[in-house]
């Protein structure tokens, strides 16, 4: 956690100072990008029978062309509190409707939606204003890898048929390969750190469980087809160009 705190440090030093040196108004720059990004998601196809709206929490780095070209990795931490999926804990219930820990004490468990992916994107900005060509429409897509599954928290309460492993036949682990689409627009300043884009995602999951039973449905065959998850939002995130230093001119009489 400390070196990516003075890395984001260090980039968003040279961000700024690359700022002050470059005419933005001018020139299209070639420059590396960091940044990070907030998505808002609704689920559709497979993933919407496990999971309601989800949350995106991520960051992109990658090199802007002198073409206004993007090329990068674009990687999401994904949570989120809705479950669609009902009767996960059911064999677990005793005649009065309760889960009990190791002392016999009512259960308090939380099943939260969580995953991640990581995915190689390229795109284009595409200027609509001759004052600043480095910001306009932007564009890119991509595909890499994703996972998802069901995260089964017990907090500080110790429940034996959840605990270690056994939360593996719970869990719905799925893990396949995924593609995106990102339209929106893509705002580079003239100078400062306002810097941001914003727009529509889509991503579109290829998935299959991991898992060979769901210890809640012993005696019904996991489904190992492909899964289709979808998934579809809003997307904002704050980028830091990072620019090379410009040569010093001297003058001597």
């Amino acid at each position: 956690m400390i070196f990516r705190i003075l890395f984001f440090s260090f980039c968003l030093t040279l961000g700024l100072q690359g700022f002050s040196q470059r005419n933005l108004r001018d020139t299209v720059i070639g420059t590396p990008w960091v940044a990070v990004h907030y998505g808002a998601n609704g689920t559709s196809g497979d993933l919407a029978n496990r999971f309601g709206f989800v949350n995106h929490i991520g960051a992109i780095a990658g090199y802007k062309t002198s073409k206004n070209w993007f090329w990068g990795l674009d990687g999401n931490f994904i949570f989120g509190n809705k479950i669609n999926e009902t009767g996960i804990l059911d064999n677990l219930v005793d005649s009065y409707g309760n889960v009990t820990d190791i002392n016999g004490d009512i259960g308090k468990i939380y099943i939260l939606a969580r995953g991640f992916n990581v995915n190689l994107a390229v795109g284009k900005i595409v200027p609509i204003s001759k004052k600043n060509r480095n910001s306009g429409l932007f564009f890119h897509a991509g595909a890499g890898y994703l996972l998802h599954k069901l995260r089964i928290e017990t907090q500080d309460q110790v429940i034996p048929q959840l605990e270690l492993d056994y939360r593996k036949g719970y869990d719905r682990l799925t893990i396949g390969i995924n593609t995106h689409q990102f339209a929106g627009y893509a705002f580079l300043a003239q100078h400062g750190f306002v810097n941001f884009y914003g727009g529509f995602y889509a991503q579109q999951g290829f998935t299959k469980n991991q898992r060979n039973v769901f210890f809640d449905q012993p005696g019904v065959a996991v489904d190992k087809n492909i899964r289709f998850d979808l998934q579809y939002g809003l997307k904002i995130g704050w980028f830091i160009p990072i620019y090379k230093r410009q040569p010093k001119d001297f003058y001597f009489d």
